[in-house]
């Protein structure tokens, strides 16, 4: 029997190659090639429901703000305009990319810079700025020899010239060494701050200088190849994060749990360990994912049709294609969702079904009367991974228009997830019983539990482009019932307004102005704050236009309105994440 299962395993291995070599000639994607006449009836393909798409004319173009910048390797003073408190004293921190190419040879994806990490140091109500790019090896590597040595998400380094041909040649047939270039965020582990990516290497810096003082390696620690830049923080000082394994039965998504510091750690991780796993719907194609759910007491993941091959990843090299090339979007697939209790390990025997959709953040999570009430931004088009590159972004005129009307736009939305169901549960009766929710929830014939989501915004979030890069009061109400959360709204092919919005009465207010460009929103709470609201906003805005300083910008979190800013006299190009280190 044993001989049996191994031919089936190669026999599907041999299938995927196929499509695989299929997609490549015909240069098409894993859907696309279904409507080949000749394929089309062996593959049919469901209709896709309509996706909400904008028609905006006349768009500013936003090239600078995704060129290479210099860094500000010692702090300069900025101008302050209006009050920054007293009380707020600390750095805030952000990354993302600041350097676009090394010679001759150029990043295709906004994913791909090189991290520039950026720091505004408050304090008296003064403001001083500084950036640094992290010393990873790939920024070494690729700075020493002037050209892209590492491949990144969506940029696959060519062969070294200097090699002879049979070198080249091997070279082709080598496994893509994993990127430890940590633009995404910054995470807190144990007290320390961390630049991190998606892989499994990590940075620890310095928050007071932005020196880069020592690379992690996650594989030392647990068996994950890579987690997210996204970790959840518990009131006891755990972390907890998510990253893959692969081995010969296929993927495995696993719930990491860091503990808090002890004296004696001598290592970063010490102590690190996978609390459980969660079997993927196709272990040979698991989902893409950038963050997860966390509540009091479980860990909420997203299976999303967002998928990655693989053996498209293995083969890349030879193939001469990016790792971007390997992720489809199946929307023929439904999403599911995943609970596990994250104190135990056990894995909640049910899972949650609803429609395609694809997401990168989640709002917040938290347990109520039996359910789990999950909030995050969805897509009703995951192809937008794979639109959201550096010659889009730098698009002028019509095609800009044209980029931004068809990109999908993000919006909140509301799952209630039912933790006690049983045999006995009705069948095809909505389960959700919270008053304040009208998220559906049905026990389907075949034990699936169907879903769908509530909308948390009204019709005038379609007016601000949607909204992405969520934030909340998270020190007081994650994973608790909460009333505000805070983002951005995209009316051009990148953000451009900033958001309050209210999940009780759907209600938001805006903070815009017109030629500034803002940043995920970080909340930081007045000291001694009752009220969820009660705190300050911080977002570094920036501007194409040179005659615009950039700053960092103040909002009062309960009013929506100016405090003050910090005007910076240099050029800052459009980041990802960043945190607010107190002090």
């Amino acid at each position: 029997m044993a001989w049996m299962q191994s031919l089936t395993v190669v026999r599907k291995i041999l299938q995927q190659l196929f499509w695989i070599i299929i997609e490549d000639r015909m240069n098409v994607t894993s859907t696309a090639w279904r409507n080949v006449p000749v394929l089309k009836h062996l593959f049919p393909v469901k209709m896709k429901e309509p996706i909400y798409h904008s028609r905006k004319t006349g768009l500013e173009c936003l090239a600078p703000l995704f060129m290479t910048v210099e860094e500000t390797p010692e702090p300069i003073p900025v101008k302050v305009k209006g009050e920054i408190p007293k009380w707020l004293r600390g750095n805030l921190l952000r990354n993302g990319p600041g350097k676009f190419e090394f010679g001759n040879d150029k990043y295709n994806h906004w994913f791909d810079g090189m991290a520039l990490m950026h720091q505004f140091k408050i304090e008296d109500g003064n403001v001083t700025y500084m950036s640094k790019f992290l010393r990873s090896e790939t920024y070494q590597t690729n700075y020493a020899n002037n050209r892209i040595m590492v491949s990144e998400f969506g940029t696959l380094a060519m062969p070294d010239p200097c090699k002879n041909i049979f070198q080249r040649f091997a070279s082709k047939f080598e496994i893509l060494k994993a990127t430890d270039n940590g633009s995404v965020n910054f995470a807190r582990y144990k007290g320390d701050y961390y630049a991190t990516t998606e892989t499994n290497f990590i940075h620890k810096v310095n928050p007071n200088t932005l020196d880069t003082e020592e690379k992690v390696d996650w594989t030392k620690f647990v068996a994950v190849n890579g987690t997210t830049a996204h970790p959840h923080y518990d009131p006891d000082g755990t972390t907890y994060n998510m990253g893959n394994s692969y081995g010969k039965n296929g993927t495995i998504y696993n719930i990491i749990a860091v503990p808090q510091q002890k004296s004696d750690d001598e290592e970063t991780l010490q102590g690190a360990k996978i609390v459980c796993g969660i079997t993927p719907v196709d272990s040979m194609k698991p989902s893409y994912y950038h963050s997860f759910g966390m509540s009091k007491n479980y860990i909420i993941f997203v299976e999303q049709p967002l998928k990655i091959n693989l053996l498209k990843i293995l083969t890349s090299k030879f193939r001469g294609k990016s790792m971007n090339n390997a992720i489809n979007w199946e929307p023929e697939l439904n999403t599911v969702i995943h609970v596990a209790n994250k104190h135990t390990g056990e894995i909640i025997p049910l899972q949650y079904y609803t429609k395609a959709f694809s997401t990168f953040h989640h709002i917040n999570a938290f347990e109520n009367n039996g359910f789990i009430v999950l909030d995050l931004c969805c897509f009703d088009d995951g192809e937008i991974i794979n639109n959201i590159n550096l010659q889009t972004f730098r698009q002028t005129g019509e095609a800009l228009d044209k980029a931004y009307n068809t990109l999908p736009k993000g919006f909140p939305r509301r799952f209630v997830l039912p933790l006690n169901i049983n045999s006995n549960t009705p069948i095809d009766q909505n389960l959700n019983t919270l008053t304040y929710s009208n998220a559906v929830i049905f026990r389907k014939a075949d034990g699936k539990i169907w879903c769908e989501a509530e909308d948390l915004h009204d019709d005038d979030l379609l007016d601000v482009g949607g909204m992405e890069f969520p934030q909340i009061n998270y020190a007081k109400y994650n994973t608790k019932k909460y009333k505000f959360f805070y983002g951005c709204g995209a009316n051009n092919i990148m953000i451009d307004s900033l958001l309050k919005m209210d999940v009780e009465t759907k209600k938001l207010k805006t903070w815009k102005e017109k030629g500034y460009y803002p940043s995920e929103p970080i909340f930081v709470p007045s000291p001694n704050s009752v009220d969820e609201d009660d705190g300050i906003i911080l977002s570094v805005v920036i501007s194409p236009n040179p005659s615009k300083s950039s700053l960092l910008l103040v909002l009062d979190a309960k009013t929506f309105t100016e405090m003050g800013r910090a005007e910076v006299a240099v050029r800052i190009p459009f980041g990802f994440h960043g945190v607010f280190a107190e002090r």
